[in-house]
């Protein structure tokens, strides 16, 4: 969107839209001012860039892969782009206003401890690992590009260093060394080519071990004689880390990247899991254990029966849209649908589906469980349908992701289970399929 500054009146307003505040900040490159939206009220972080700056260095790419990452990464923990406006001089970036403060300035204070330490770094992996699953790596990881909200929940941001998955070369690796030295992995300044993701955990190790230690694991006035550190991975733990967070943060600081502990590995290490997580995931292996112990006797009358105030708030309003909504669908873990079939003909379609997709099934007379052979990247791909009565006739089916990767669920549901299902779902009208 082009963008002008009023003339008359309020020279602060931007086309009518934003009123532009005070001066939060500034960098090389850009000024972010407190800016307010006209229309909604809504406070926001305006970022603003200098076209000729920017140009005369040749960072015009990296401002577009900027915007272009951050409009594909959106996560509770990862500051939110609303909108991206333009002058013949200027971009303007209308950012989340994070008010809490970077997460450097509670570290510079003193070391944290290690129940709050682990909070901020749960959050941070929730982040990053979904930026992994779209492609995206960061490659500027730091406690300086971590903010902090009223509530103290942690926000990932400047991806002005990100790159995809598109910009490997034909090896497989990213090649562009870049990051801030102190945080940055052996591998990238090695020159050699490396693996975007093992590179970003490199960063989030160091940065555990910051909030930790309330110092930097590699230290030293000459910079090469830090970077041999690094190479080497010559750090020691303070004595107060628990052997547990000792044990993870020398697993996140294994100079060798192909033994360097994985994302999956490091959310499934007994530290990670304590807290606030280990809640969700007991909840998450309860369903598991309930769904394996089912009866095969059961019957659709002794499942849950739906009245219709239930189903239009499951489906959204009950909008009539096509199955996978296009405009959502990368962020979807279920979907439901609605047949006039009996159960039996659902459960047999979802076997099908399962059993050529190479799933396992399990399945009672409501309830279809298909579990994946081969590991994916967050492991097997599980995947749980139930099947509740809204009338005898009139039945909904809900299927979910249990287990696995999100984007894998995705790929799957669009590609084997869409088709599939497609003739048996209940349509007010010829094109208008009762899918959510």
């Amino acid at each position: 969107m082009s963008v002008e500054r009023t003339s008359s009146g309020n020279n602060n307003l931007l086309n009518g839209r934003y009123d532009l505040g005070r001066l939060l900040g500034h960098g090389t490159f850009a000024k972010v001012y407190h800016a307010r939206n006209l229309q909604t009220g809504r406070s926001v972080a305006m970022k603003v860039v200098g076209k000729e700056k920017v140009i005369k260095v040749g960072m015009m790419e990296q401002v577009k892969r900027e915007i272009a990452v951050m409009k594909m990464v959106k996560h509770p923990n990862i500051v939110e782009l609303h909108e991206v406006m333009a002058s013949k001089s200027k971009i303007y970036f209308a950012m989340e206003l994070v008010r809490g403060g970077e997460l450097f300035s509670k570290i510079a204070k003193g070391r944290l401890r290690e129940d709050v330490a682990r909070v901020y770094f749960q959050q941070l992996i929730s982040a990053i690992d979904f930026c992994h699953s779209r492609g995206v790596y960061h490659r500027d990881l730091k406690p300086e590009n971590l903010l902090l909200d009223e509530e103290g929940k942690l926000k990932v941001t400047d991806f002005g260093l990100s790159a995809f998955a598109e910009h490997l070369r034909q090896d497989g690796l990213l090649h562009t060394t870049c990051g801030t030295p102190a945080y940055v992995a052996p591998e990238v300044i090695g020159k050699k080519g490396y693996d975007g993701a093992k590179a970003d955990l490199w960063s989030c190790g160091v940065i555990l071990y910051v909030l930790l230690a309330g110092f930097l694991p590699f230290q030293d006035d000459n910079i090469v004689s830090m970077y041999r550190k690094i190479y080497r991975g010559d750090f020691k733990c303070p004595p107060w880390f628990s052997p547990e967070a000792r044990r993870l943060v020398t697993k996140l600081l294994d100079p060798n990247p192909n033994t360097r502990i994985t994302i999956n590995k490091v959310m499934d290490s007994s530290w990670f899991k304590k807290s606030v997580l280990k809640s969700v995931r007991s909840k998450q292996e309860m369903e598991f254990d309930a769904f394996d112990g089912m009866k095969t006797g059961d019957k659709l009358k002794q499942s849950e029966t739906l009245n219709a105030f239930h189903i239009i708030s499951l489906s959204e309003g009950f909008d009539l849209s096509p199955l996978f909504e296009e405009k959502k669908r990368e962020e979807k873990e279920e979907l439901r649908f609605a047949t006039m079939r009996p159960a039996s003909s659902v459960i047999s379609r979802l076997e099908e589906v399962a059993k050529a997709g190479k799933f396992s099934v399990k399945k009672s007379e409501t309830k279809v469980r298909m579990q994946g052979q081969e590991s994916g990247r967050k492991g097997k791909l599980g995947i749980a349908a139930e099947i509740f009565a809204v009338t005898p006739a009139f039945l909904v089916v809900e299927v979910r992701k249990d287990n696995g990767d999100t984007l894998e669920y995705n790929q799957f549901c669009s590609n084997e289970l869409r088709p599939a299902l497609k003739d048996i779902v209940w349509t007010s009208h010829a094109d208008n399929p009762t899918l959510v």
